[in-house]
Protein backbone atom coordinates (compact mmCIF):
# COMPACT_ATOMS: atom_id res chain seq x y z
CA UNK A 1 0.00 0.00 0.00
CA UNK A 2 1.41 3.61 -0.89
CA UNK A 3 1.69 6.38 1.43
CA UNK A 4 -1.24 8.07 -0.99
CA UNK A 5 -3.31 5.32 -0.30
CA UNK A 6 -3.38 5.82 3.66
CA UNK A 7 -3.97 9.37 3.31
CA UNK A 8 -7.23 8.78 1.14
CA UNK A 9 -8.22 6.77 3.75
CA UNK A 10 -7.90 9.12 6.87
CA UNK A 11 -11.07 10.12 8.57
CA UNK A 12 -9.19 13.57 9.02
CA UNK A 13 -6.52 14.97 6.66
CA UNK A 14 -6.24 18.18 8.32
CA UNK A 15 -2.24 19.26 9.13
CA UNK A 16 -2.25 21.33 12.20
CA UNK A 17 1.40 24.08 11.76
CA UNK A 18 2.40 26.27 14.41
CA UNK A 19 4.49 28.98 14.44
CA UNK A 20 8.07 28.52 15.68
CA UNK A 21 7.26 31.64 18.35
CA UNK A 22 4.04 29.29 20.32
CA UNK A 23 5.13 28.55 23.11
CA UNK A 24 5.32 25.35 25.04
CA UNK A 25 2.20 25.76 27.19
CA UNK A 26 0.08 27.08 23.27
CA UNK A 27 1.73 23.88 21.71
CA UNK A 28 0.22 21.39 24.73
CA UNK A 29 -3.67 23.44 24.44
CA UNK A 30 -3.70 22.43 21.07
CA UNK A 31 -2.71 19.43 21.24
CA UNK A 32 -5.13 18.65 24.05
CA UNK A 33 -7.88 20.51 22.37
CA UNK A 34 -7.37 18.68 19.13
CA UNK A 35 -6.86 15.50 20.77
CA UNK A 36 -3.39 15.09 18.50
CA UNK A 37 -0.14 14.17 19.50
CA UNK A 38 1.98 16.05 17.04
CA UNK A 39 2.60 19.68 15.53
CA UNK A 40 4.09 20.80 12.42
CA UNK A 41 6.11 23.59 13.04
CA UNK A 42 6.11 26.13 9.93
CA UNK A 43 5.86 29.78 9.37
CA UNK A 44 3.71 29.41 6.10
CA UNK A 45 1.99 26.27 6.48
CA UNK A 46 3.45 24.54 3.71
CA UNK A 47 7.14 24.42 4.59
CA UNK A 48 7.80 21.92 7.61
CA UNK A 49 10.65 23.47 9.67
CA UNK A 50 10.50 21.03 12.42
CA UNK A 51 7.89 18.85 14.66
CA UNK A 52 7.34 18.27 18.03
CA UNK A 53 4.89 16.15 20.19
CA UNK A 54 3.45 15.02 23.16
CA UNK A 55 6.73 13.29 24.40
CA UNK A 56 8.80 16.58 23.50
CA UNK A 57 6.84 18.49 26.32
CA UNK A 58 7.09 15.95 28.78
CA UNK A 59 10.63 15.34 28.15
CA UNK A 60 11.52 19.14 28.46
CA UNK A 61 8.29 19.86 32.01
CA UNK A 62 10.72 16.60 33.13
CA UNK A 63 13.85 18.63 32.40
CA UNK A 64 13.38 21.96 33.27
CA UNK A 65 10.16 22.03 35.19
CA UNK A 66 6.92 24.01 34.73
CA UNK A 67 9.38 27.16 34.04
CA UNK A 68 9.90 25.84 30.40
CA UNK A 69 6.16 26.66 29.32
CA UNK A 70 6.89 29.84 28.55
CA UNK A 71 9.74 29.33 25.92
CA UNK A 72 9.25 28.87 22.18
CA UNK A 73 7.98 25.10 20.43
CA UNK A 74 11.25 26.05 18.27
CA UNK A 75 13.43 25.19 21.53
CA UNK A 76 12.26 21.91 21.67
CA UNK A 77 11.25 20.75 18.50
CA UNK A 78 13.02 17.94 15.75
CA UNK A 79 14.66 19.96 13.35
CA UNK A 80 16.16 17.71 11.28
CA UNK A 81 12.76 16.21 9.98
CA UNK A 82 12.64 12.19 8.44
CA UNK A 83 9.48 12.41 5.86
CA UNK A 84 8.02 10.60 3.18
CA UNK A 85 6.12 10.71 -0.33
CA UNK A 86 2.65 9.98 -1.57
CA UNK A 87 4.59 7.36 -3.86
CA UNK A 88 6.40 5.47 -0.39
CA UNK A 89 5.40 2.14 0.08
CA UNK A 90 3.77 1.31 4.02
CA UNK A 91 6.36 -1.16 4.48
CA UNK A 92 9.22 0.97 3.94
CA UNK A 93 7.58 3.98 6.20
CA UNK A 94 6.98 1.54 8.63
CA UNK A 95 10.80 0.65 8.68
CA UNK A 96 11.43 4.40 9.29
CA UNK A 97 9.47 4.83 12.20
CA UNK A 98 10.43 2.00 14.07
CA UNK A 99 14.39 2.44 13.34
CA UNK A 100 14.04 6.21 14.05
CA UNK A 101 11.49 5.30 17.03
CA UNK A 102 8.82 7.96 16.17
CA UNK A 103 4.99 8.19 15.44
CA UNK A 104 4.20 10.81 13.26
CA UNK A 105 6.01 11.29 9.80
CA UNK A 106 5.08 14.05 7.36
CA UNK A 107 4.28 13.89 3.69
CA UNK A 108 6.10 15.97 1.32
CA UNK A 109 6.07 16.80 -2.00
CA UNK A 110 8.57 19.50 -3.97
CA UNK A 111 9.25 20.50 0.09
CA UNK A 112 6.21 21.26 0.60
CA UNK A 113 3.27 19.54 3.41
CA UNK A 114 0.87 17.72 1.84
CA UNK A 115 0.00 15.50 4.44
CA UNK A 116 1.39 13.90 7.93
CA UNK A 117 0.87 10.22 8.88
CA UNK A 118 1.17 8.35 12.22
CA UNK A 119 2.24 4.73 13.18
CA UNK A 120 -1.61 4.05 13.52
CA UNK A 121 -2.76 4.76 9.82
CA UNK A 122 0.67 3.12 8.78
CA UNK A 123 -0.26 0.01 10.88
CA UNK A 124 -3.82 0.12 10.11
CA UNK A 125 -3.00 0.30 5.99
CA UNK A 126 -0.69 -2.70 6.79
CA UNK A 127 -3.29 -4.72 8.44
CA UNK A 128 -5.62 -3.79 5.86
CA UNK A 129 -3.29 -5.30 3.60
CA UNK A 130 -2.53 -8.71 4.70
CA UNK A 131 -6.22 -8.87 5.32
CA UNK A 132 -7.06 -8.58 1.45
CA UNK A 133 -3.67 -10.90 0.64
CA UNK A 134 -5.44 -13.38 3.29
CA UNK A 135 -8.71 -13.77 1.67
CA UNK A 136 -7.29 -13.94 -1.65
CA UNK A 137 -4.89 -16.72 -0.98
CA UNK A 138 -8.35 -18.56 0.83
CA UNK A 139 -10.34 -17.44 -2.31
CA UNK A 140 -7.56 -19.44 -4.23
CA UNK A 141 -7.12 -22.39 -2.44
CA UNK A 142 -10.88 -22.34 -2.26
CA UNK A 143 -11.22 -22.40 -6.79
CA UNK A 144 -12.99 -19.14 -6.61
Amino acid sequence: MLVSQILKSKADDSIVTTLPSTTIAQAAQMLSERRIGTLIISRDGETPEGITSERDIVRQLGKAGAICLTETVSSIMTKKLVTCTRDMRADAVLEKMTEGRFRHMPVLEDGKLVGLISLGDVVKARLMELAMEKDALEGMIRGH
